[in-house]
């Protein structure tokens, strides 16, 4: 499987223009087999939604019909704001849209409350595993990757590749090196990690996109600093042949202490 990463800049609250921006920078690349966008893709990362969290719609219709026209899947977070009985929610939201037209998603469940996302946000209380094209994706938000339990590959709910999508600022950009690297050895996974570059209203963001591998192994990476796009593969013979000859995740704990 091909698996394009879009490390892109964002224009603060311009979905329209953003999208417009990915579908010159997806025209470029190779044909692939899923595209993924950084968290918040079409507005940037915001705490407070207001004026920012979309409620038409928009950015989901626009992934299904570039994931028709592509052949594709289309992955990347967007902020939802849901109306139900004039009680409005909101949602960072993990679209994963298929070429039918048909998505699943994953609602953020560690919320940033260092930066007030908890406040604001609505917490997800599922973890959602996504199968394309013979593929299982864990579906993850940023945050997410500092909580290794909620990531745990198991048995009972398998997957191959765990896609993170975020806005990882500079100032912390070792600890996600560090921990994408962690997740894809601790689970026998390989780890999708797209961030943004640019700036927003609070941070700075230098990338630090990069495909892992189940060995820990950088097999693909963005430069940093710059909007940058890769096309690498997933081979699951490999992994599967990785797990078969080395069978960590059999002796995982089932228990708690």
């Amino acid at each position: 499987m091909k698996i394009s990463l879009l490390q892109t800049d964002i224009v603060w609250g311009n979905p329209e223009a953003n999208r417009t921006h990915v579908e010159g920078l997806i025209s470029g690349l190779p044909k692939s087999d899923v595209y993924v966008l950084p968290e918040m893709f079409s507005t940037g990362f915001a705490t407070e939604p207001e004026g920012i969290a979309e409620e038409d719609g928009s950015s989901l219709l626009w992934m299904q019909k570039m994931a028709k026209s592509l052949d594709a899947a289309l992955a990347g977070s967007v902020a939802v704001c849901e109306n139900n009985d004039g009680k409005k929610t909101y949602h960072n939201r993990f679209y994963f849209v298929k070429p039918d037209g048909t998505y699943e998603y994953y609602d953020k469940h560690h919320l940033f409350t260092y930066g007030g996302e908890h406040k604001r946000f609505t917490r997800g209380d599922k973890r959602v595993v996504v199968e394309f094209r013979g593929v299982r994706f864990l579906l993850q938000i940023c945050y997410d990757m500092r909580f290794p339990t909620f990531a745990r590959n198991s048995a009972e709910n398998p997957y191959d590749v765990a896609l993170y999508v975020a806005s990882w600022p500079t100032s912390r950009i070792g600890a996600w090196t560090t921990l994408a690297h962690a997740r894809a050895i601790e689970n026998q996974c390989y780890v999708v990690a797209v961030d943004r570059v640019g700036n927003d209203p609070s941070c700075e963001y230098c990338g630090g996109t990069m495909l892992i591998d189940a060995y820990g192994n950088t097999q693909a990476e963005c430069e940093r600093g710059k909007e940058c796009c890769i096309t690498a593969d997933i081979d699951l013979d490999a992994l599967a042949d990785f797990r078969r000859k080395f069978p960590v995740l059999n002796d995982a704990d089932t228990e708690d202490f």
